[in-house]
């Protein structure tokens, strides 16, 4: 089986790919008016290159090529077809997501597209076997529903992905680091024999990690290139694939053994909890909008990001808030994996804590909050009425 060292190899060629590819395609973007206009919604002030996803792409390509060709990985590509259906998969959602941030494309044709890429991961067997629910059983996935989860996965994740990338940097690092952290997870099930083989999620986790990190330098604030819809559905797809493949397809007879000789809880509920954060947001989305008696897809700022700015933290802040929750979240998850002890759960405690704290209690909060009582007490009372009724 392939070795961390070879994993990290085709990590290092997925960043370098699409670190290099992004300045490219910007060019290309800025000379084809392919740009994001300000908005109303948006905290950029001028046009920016929006399709930052094709460098993804590219990343993801030479990443899978380079991989097939070094001889290292041919336990995994022999005799299988399920990298051909990734990579279909990848060019289809990526055309879809590459149409909607040049032309605009209609909600029902953009899930049609994610519908599509889903059908293609299932014909080619790139899919979830298993779907093991806490505490409760294992079920085994027959034929006819293989394909009904892996569409309400890939749903799921893309569309994460899609609400999160708010702010300049945030999408991208969140998956860098979730991702990072998963593969780290699927490596060890594979050492230790938990995983059916071939199994491509490990791969795929750490090229996910690997364009994500690789777009990151062009995408922090001030952000020179976004990724679009086509790098957040992208990204979003090669979620699916390594958490359902992984998550999917781990041994369903193994039982936990916390402290002893394997933390196992279920492999599904790891990379929900490393993908806390944008799948917290993607929810809560969903309750506002429904509260509001809103379409799912009507655009607000009411994210976790949006909050966070309207705190009174800056650009920059906000992202490195929600970039630790998503890191403690990862440890948390990842520490009983690879030491196999119990957790320890003072040090994520206080770690929780400590960021909690500096959200709600940092200098830029205090003097915001301070500055609107002020602003209040200044008001004439007749306006102070008016705007109590």
């Amino acid at each position: 089986m392939p070795s961390l060292f070879d994993y990290l190899i085709i990590g290092f060629v997925a960043a370098g790919v699409t670190y290099f590819a992004t300045p490219v395609v910007s060019i290309v973007a800025v000379r084809r008016g392919w740009v994001a206009q300000p908005n109303d919604r948006s905290v950029h002030t001028s046009a920016i290159p929006n399709i930052g996803g094709v460098a993804m792409l590219l990343g993801l390509l030479f990443a899978l090529a380079t991989a097939q060709s070094l001889g290292r990985f041919d336990t995994l590509f022999e005799g299988n077809i399920e990298q051909i259906g990734i990579v279909l998969a990848a060019l289809t959602i990526s055309i879809v997501g590459v149409l909607d941030d040049t032309r605009d494309l209609a909600p029902p044709a953009k899930v049609t597209g994610i519908v599509v890429a889903a059908m293609v991961l299932t014909w080619f067997g790139a899919t979830m076997y298993y779907f093991r629910v806490p505490y409760l059983d294992v079920f085994i996935l027959s034929g006819d529903w293989q394909p009904v989860v892996t569409v309400i996965w890939l749903l799921g994740m893309t569309q994460a992905i899609n609400l999160i990338d708010g702010l300049d940097g945030l999408a991208a690092g969140i998956v860098a680091i979730g991702a990072g952290a998963f593969f780290l997870y699927a490596f060890r099930l594979s050492d230790i024999g938990l995983l059916s083989q071939p199994n491509l999620g490990p791969l795929i986790a750490i090229i996910a990690a690997g364009v994500a990190a690789g777009f990151l330098p062009h995408n922090f604030n001030p952000a020179t290139t976004f990724m679009g819809d086509g790098g957040a559905f992208l990204l979003g797809l090669l979620l699916a694939i390594a958490t359902g493949m992984v998550g999917g397809r781990a041994d369903p007879l193994t039982q936990a053994f916390v402290g002893q000789t394997f933390f196992f809880l279920a492999p599904l509920a790891i990379p929900i909890l490393i993908l806390g954060v944008p799948i917290l947001d993607t929810l809560f989305a969903i309750v506002r909008r429904a509260s509001q008696r809103q379409a799912i897809d009507v655009a607000d700022k009411g994210h976790l990001h949006h909050r966070l700015m309207n705190l009174g933290h800056g650009h920059r802040r906000s992202v490195a808030i929600l970039w630790a929750w998503t890191a403690l979240l990862s440890a948390f998850v990842l520490y009983p994996v690879l030491t196999d002890t119990n957790p320890t759960y003072l040090p994520f405690g206080m770690g929780a804590l400590g960021i909690v704290l500096f959200t709600v209690l940092h200098p830029s909060v205090r003097r915001k909050r301070a500055e609107e009582i002020e602003a209040a007490l200044l008001r004439p009372a007749s306006e102070q009425i008016v705007s109590d009724d």
